[in-house]
């Protein structure tokens, strides 16, 4: 189960594990302009986990999924120059 949330600076993706037994602490994805965040709470120390992807990063995450082991370098498109 996942909700959506619109928030005034960025969109919130939480992911509910909601599968079979043992389950893990919910995931928060919070999409900004700029980034990505990833949020879930570590219940051994009482605190919140964080990591920050840059958008490449993201988009290279997005690639890996669909893709076989290897080393590999996405092609970016060149943007058209205005004037």
């Amino acid at each position: 189960m996942f909700t959506i949330e619109h928030e005034f600076d960025c969109t919130v993706v939480t992911l509910v594990d909601d599968g079979p037994a043992p389950l893990q602490e919910d995931v928060a994805v919070n999409a900004f302009a700029e980034c990505i965040t990833v949020e879930q709470y570590d219940p051994r120390t009482d605190e919140v986990v964080r990591v920050t992807l840059s958008m490449a990063q993201l988009r290279d995450l997005g690639a890996a999924l669909n893709l076989p082991e290897g080393s590999y370098t996405l092609a970016t498109r060149a943007t058209p120059a205005v004037g």
